[in-house]
């Protein structure tokens, strides 16, 4: 077994760590305007696969710029994952959003120099980056500096509200629903609740609601660690006690949090910043309680999986150190964004071939269920093994079959049985005669 050392230089082995990103002097914090001008030099360095575009504005009317990565930029192709970065949510933790820019940079780059890696990372993949969810607070923040910046000052947005504990509240209606035999996933929002949230978070949930994101990650500093829903404890709060509070899909979301910490140069060792973490994870109740984040909202409300990956001790770090932040976040970024293809995926149609969308998708011994899309198409990341998994939908028959996932990629293989059709991806099954031969129709049960 390759040990995590072993892992990080096979990694930067395969990205090319003589390709340079940019120059070292290239290396500062961005302002707004300068985030802003940097973004769209990359839209205009690469045009033919990013597009920006903006999910709102913030309370100052500052735009909430996201720069997105697909060969068909603007288009969701069916069975090809939608995969998001959030950075800066808390205005002086700005590591996350110069990591985001410069991530950006270097997906534009390397695809130009023919970086097999992230070609078909690109080509594979629907990447949209939010290098700033809260960019008033930055502002607040950068005024002052990393030498003088405080532990809050512009943590929150312009009305300083915190936008990590701005989202409606899911959990305690997911663990009623866990002690009732409730619905599981896509938790409804309680009324009014658009005016209960600041501007960035209606923007962010709104986006979520809009793109059906497989997978994401959240990045913050003040800590290095990579942290895993749940958030909130399903236990009272008591001073000094904190609690394992697991998500029914707790395996893959540590195994998503090693993916990163093992991919960092130092976030696996479990020291950092006085604190230690096993392997560099953790479950977010297990460390401190904490009611309306986001990644718990992601899992709760979306068909999403989002880690918080809290990346540097000092949460606005000098522009000296930015160069040896990026390298050690480098491998773990496009590592992380790999794992949005492990697993299975699909599609469920009708008779006549039209896609269903929301039809619900379950696996036996899991207790959370994901949908499928517009288009049809659903995605439900899986560690490797052997599952029963069931499709069904309103007004139809639902389809149950065994699958087996392996270590590999998905790839398309059709089946049909009781008259409805659920399209399985598998691992390293590669024939379209196949495909073609087990293609059949779903009908109505009426």
């Amino acid at each position: 077994m390759l040990s995590g050392s072993s892992l990080i230089w096979i990694g930067a082995l395969l990205l090319g760590l003589e390709a340079s990103l940019t120059r070292a002097s290239d290396f500062q914090h961005h302002g707004y305007e300068e985030m802003v001008r940097a973004l769209f030099a990359i839209q205009s360095e690469c045009p033919y696969i990013t597009r920006i575009y903006s999910i709102g504005r913030s309370v100052e009317g500052r735009h909430l710029y996201v720069l997105e990565f697909s060969d068909n930029p603007g288009i969701h192709e069916a069975l090809e994952p939608e995969f998001k970065y959030i950075g800066n949510m808390h205005g002086n933790e700005v590591l996350g959003r110069e990591l985001l820019i410069y991530l950006a940079q270097f997906l534009c780059e390397e695809y130009q120099a023919g970086n097999e890696r992230i070609t078909h990372l690109i080509h594979d993949t629907r990447i949209h980056i939010l290098p700033s969810m809260n960019p008033d607070g930055y502002e607040v923040a950068a005024r002052q500096g990393p030498e003088l910046n405080g532990y809050l000052v512009g943590r929150g947005n312009a009305k300083e509200v915190d936008l990590n504990r701005n989202f409606p509240d899911l959990n305690a209606l997911m663990y009623y629903y866990e002690k009732h035999n409730g619905q599981n996933h896509h938790l409804p929002l309680p009324d009014n609740w658009e005016l209960q949230v600041e501007p960035e978070t209606l923007a962010v949930i709104k986006w979520m609601q809009n793109y059906n994101f497989v997978l994401s990650a959240n990045l913050h500093g003040g800590a290095v660690v990579a942290n895993y829903p749940f958030d909130k404890s399903r236990e009272p709060r008591i001073r000094g006690k904190t609690s394992n509070s697991a998500t029914p899909d707790d395996k893959i979301f540590k195994k998503l949090a090693k993916t990163y910490s093992y991919g960092h140069s130092w976030m696996h060792k479990g020291w950092n910043c006085g604190d230690y973490f096993d392997e560099g994870i953790t479950n977010g109740a297990s460390w401190y309680s904490l009611s309306k984040g986001m990644q718990d909202f992601n899992y709760l409300h979306t068909n999403c999986f989002e880690i918080t990956l809290e990346l540097s001790c000092d949460k606005f770090p000098p522009a000296t150190a930015l160069t040896n932040e990026w390298l050690a976040n480098r491998e773990a970024l496009v590592s992380y964004m790999e794992q949005v293809h492990h697993g299975i995926k699909g599609m469920v149609y009708d008779e006549n071939n039209n896609p269903i969308s929301n039809a619900v998708i379950s696996v036996a011994g899991i207790n959370h269920d994901i949908t499928s899309g517009t288009d049809g198409d659903y995605f439900r990341l899986l560690l490797p093994g052997t599952y029963t998994v069931t499709a069904s939908a309103l007004g139809y028959q639902p389809f149950t079959k065994t699958v087996t996932v392996g270590p590999a990629e998905a790839v398309q293989v059709m089946n049909n049985i009781t008259n409805t059709l659920l399209i399985t991806d598998f691992f390293h099954l590669h024939s379209s005669r196949l495909c073609k031969l087990l293609l059949r129709s779903l009908h109505k049960v009426f």
